[in-house]
């Protein structure tokens, strides 16, 4: 699984680069993101609920956010 380093990135930074990494892998492939902005907890469930991602785990360990996401198809508009 890859790992995104979002550490010391504001918002919407690590938003973007997570969105760019998902971008990348194929469908039910797994993303894990860490990130320090305070906001990313509520920035990445935001994410999730509007791409259609699936938010796995989102976590603090060490005194970052851990956030695991799968990669799923956009919602039907």
């Amino acid at each position: 699984m890859p790992v995104l380093d979002a550490k010391g990135l504001s918002c919407p930074l690590p938003v973007l680069k997570a969105r760019k990494a998902l971008a990348a892998l194929e469908l039910d492939d797994m993303l894990e993101i860490e990130a320090t902005d305070p906001a990313a907890p509520r920035d990445f469930r935001a994410f999730c609920e509007s791409s259609g991602h699936e938010l796995l785990e989102a976590t603090e360990r060490g005194g970052s956010f851990v956030f695991r996401i799968r990669k799923r198809p956009p919602p039907n508009t």
